[in-house]
């Protein structure tokens, strides 16, 4: 567990290191981003940027919506540059660009890779933290949006970032220790909407406890009705949905609804994706730590290769 715990706080070094080392470069527009799991939610965020792309979960674009054609352009992510789904989505591009963390892996090397964008994150054996957030790093720069003193700020939040997974994670434990809890909800809007689904993946391979990530209004047409008993966990950002998360809240606590925040008050709503994240990372640790849960991947591997 320490080691996970030391992947988590490697977080600002492996970000400072990809703006250093990865050189300049643009990213296509108007062309699909296909990844899984974390390199999907990546180019979710952004999306509701209003950046001109069109993220899709590598499968589902590979089986229902090329219809087997083949795109002239395309950008394929994966972290580990393995995933079997990323890997079928090759052939259905005449050209595409790579972002993976391994430049030697099947998906960096094939004959249709016009551009590869190495990650740097380093190894990681745990649950994605600083692939996570060098991905998001790769699209700000890909799309000539600033980074600027991002990766000096994550530096220096670290200790806050920290100490807001912990009291995380302790609130959480609490109340799953004392009640049957109805339902684990994670809410986000806009660019954190990808947030809440990343950190909702990562602590349900971290903690075995199945939470939910989910867009603020989607959980305000239906979902509220688990709200007695329920976790809700709110990513707060100054945003257009910022007075919406307030009367959701004074709308679900009287229900019976656990009500956590996270929030980066130094960060505007769209830089925020780099921030929010972390503290669902901390909490995922100390979750686990207090639930004894020992295997991260004990059902399948980390890289999800399908026969």
């Amino acid at each position: 567990m320490d080691t996970m715990l030391q992947e988590i706080r490697e977080i600002p070094e492996k970000a400072e290191a990809f703006i250093a080392g990865s050189g300049n470069f643009a990213l296509p527009i108007g062309v699909p981003y296909l990844g899984m799991g974390s390199s999907y939610f990546a180019s979710l965020a952004f999306k509701y940027m209003g950046v001109d792309i069109y993220p899709e979960m590598a499968s589902e674009y590979y089986h229902y919506l090329s219809q087997g054609t083949v795109q002239p352009l395309g950008v394929i992510l994966s972290q580990s540059g393995r995933s079997s789904e990323a890997l079928w989505c090759r052939e259905r591009f005449g050209n595409y660009v790579a972002i993976s963390n391994d430049r030697s892996s099947p998906l960096a090397v094939h004959r249709g890779v016009i551009q590869v964008v190495e990650l740097l994150a380093g190894q990681e054996h745990y649950s994605s933290s600083k692939t996570y957030v060098n991905t998001l790093l790769a699209l700000f720069k890909g799309f000539g949006m600033d980074t600027g003193g991002k990766t000096i700020r994550l530096r220096e939040r670290m200790g806050y970032y920290e100490e807001q997974g912990r009291m995380l994670a302790d609130g959480v434990f609490n109340v799953l220790k004392q009640k049957k809890v109805t339902g684990l909800y994670i809410t986000g809007s806009g660019p954190n909407l990808a947030t809440a689904l990343q950190a909702a993946l990562i602590l349900s391979e971290m903690t075995k406890l199945g939470f939910q990530g989910l867009a603020l209004g989607q959980y305000d047409h239906g979902p509220k009705e688990t709200a007695r008993e329920s976790v809700v966990i709110q990513i707060i950002s100054h945003g257009a949905s910022y007075d919406r998360n307030e009367k959701v809240r004074q709308m679900i606590e009287p229900a019976g609804a656990h009500v956590f925040r996270v929030e980066e008050p130094l960060a505007d709503e769209w830089s925020s994706v780099l921030s929010t994240i972390i503290p669902f990372n901390f909490m995922g640790y100390y979750l686990a730590k207090y639930l004894e849960v020992g295997e991260t991947f004990a059902v399948g591997g980390k890289v999800t290769e399908v026969n």
